[in-house]
């Protein structure tokens, strides 16, 4: 049920675990759009834009949770490249009391201070309940999201990308049926939403832990295994940290951008929700590539192949400008008429204006595959801190566009800023990958000077 991706072609053990991730993400993207759907379609374009104001924060609080535990799987799949069995299950250990703890702190602080972001988002007044509603509930899942989340990371890490797809399926059929329940039967509005997702996510993460004990022999511990180790925590917080911060720095000008898109008006903010909606499902191929490479980056480096490495880079980087291309082409020609599923058909300057948003944004999607295929390899290696980077990178050209554009050219401005913030990451993930690989040369050339041999390559410290 493991998959080993340091033998055979790189091209193609990369589209095969690819595949089975991208059908989980858009099944994903599927229950997203279909609960953006129901709200929109049942509560209104006032509920869309409230659900749409939370995005950035959504992604600033929960996106961290994602983070942190695709980081914590990074040494797994190190160890299993490494073929130290014994390893991966210490470091698996010492994951359980660290998510515990975030899950704890996290849930406690964003609960008790969910008014107050939302206020100084300066989110509009008929938007602000509904927003915090709808958000104060996701908050109080996030154990869930972290059990889910980190489950599935495992997975991946020893090469299943298959497994987490069906318990994926299983959350997003489960969200889907709870949304119009909750909505349409139990008429609880936008809070009604996230509740469903927050219970789907729930039983999705327990049904899968109970499966992962159950059929994964790699993963039964020793007695002697069941040790807290602090310096198993280094590890995993020098890969999980920086992975989650990448995600949270990142929000932060998504954050500012969001409020300068609320100063527009709550038309301005449903055109951007359903824009986003639409161009988050057409990005699902971006996002499998990334987490592909990170399993990919993890396990190659585990065994001390630094030019399958750059021969797996260089494959995905021709699959991610194929797919931009394709992309670019049916945005162009039909997104104005998808974007009818979100907004009423009658209502033609929202529908020209979210066609123009996505026209734009599908325009720069080749950079944005770049900053996936890259950065996600990067941390697989090991190099987390250059996340945190990229991510300010991003951050600073999104703030600038939200502080200085929007209110100098106003919706075209905010169509933008992630093109900005995706060629300003660019630029500083290409040198940075080149030299990653260089300093993992010569930590495999200082390693064999030293032991005389060839050894798999240990995970990068502080």
């Amino acid at each position: 049920m493991t998959k080993d991706l340091t033998q055979g072609s790189p091209m193609r053990l990369i589209l095969a675990f690819m595949f089975p991730v991208l059908v989980g993400y858009l099944f994903q993207q599927f229950y997203t759009v279909t609960d953006t759907i129901i709200v929109a379609k049942c509560l209104g374009v006032q509920a869309l834009a409230a659900v749409g104001a939370t995005g950035s924060v959504n992604f600033l609080i929960i996106g961290f949770c994602m983070g942190l535990t695709s980081g914590f799987s990074i040494p797994v799949s190190q160890r299993f490249g490494a073929k130290d069995e014994s390893g991966l299950r210490q470091y698996l250990y010492n994951i359980i009391p660290l998510c515990l703890l975030f899950a704890a702190v996290f849930t406690t602080l964003t609960t008790i201070f969910c008014q107050q972001i939302f206020q100084a988002m300066l989110t509009p007044e008929d938007i602000i309940d509904g927003a915090v509603a709808y958000m104060r509930i996701l908050f109080l899942g996030i154990p869930f999201t972290i059990l889910y989340n980190m489950v599935s990371a495992i997975l991946r890490a020893l090469g299943d990308s298959k497994t987490p797809v069906y318990f994926l399926l299983l959350s997003s059929v489960l969200n889907i049926f709870l949304d119009l329940f909750l909505i349409l039967v139990i008429p609880m509005g936008v809070a009604g939403a996230s509740l469903a997702t927050v219970i789907s996510q729930a039983i999705a993460g327990f049904i899968s832990l109970f499966y992962m004990i159950g059929h994964y022999p790699i993963l039964r511990m020793q007695p002697s295994e069941r040790k807290v180790q602090m310096s198993k925590w280094s590890v995993l917080l020098y890969n999980g940290v920086p992975m989650g911060l990448q995600y949270s720095i990142t929000a932060i000008g998504s954050v500012i951008l969001q409020t300068s898109v609320n100063t527009l008006g709550s038309e301005a903010v449903a055109c951007v929700t359903a824009g986003n909606r639409i161009g988050m499902f057409f990005c699902c191929p971006y996002d499998a590539m990334g987490t592909t490479m990170a399993t990919y980056g993890g396990q190659n480096t585990g065994a001390g192949d630094i030019p399958r490495l750059r021969k797996g880079l260089l494959s995905c980087c021709f699959i991610g400008l194929c797919y931009s291309v394709v992309a670019f082409v049916v945005l162009f020609l039909f997104g104005g008429k998808l974007s009818t599923l979100f907004v009423d058909p009658s209502q033609e300057a929202l529908i020209r204006n979210a066609h123009l948003f996505l026209t734009i944004q599908s325009s720069f999607y080749f950079p944005l595959a770049l900053v996936n295929i890259i950065r996600f390899m990067i941390q697989g290696m090991g190099f987390g801190v250059f996340a945190i980077l990229s991510g300010v990178f991003e951050m600073v050209a999104r703030a600038f566009d939200g502080i200085v554009l929007v209110p100098l050219w106003g919706y075209v401005a905010a169509c933008f800023a992630s093109p900005f913030a995706w060629i300003l990451a660019d630029c500083f993930l290409i040198p940075a990958v080149l030299h990653c690989f260089r300093r993992l040369q010569k930590m495999l050339e200082t390693h064999a000077a030293r032991t005389g041999e060839q050894p798999p390559m240990l995970s990068p410290r502080p």
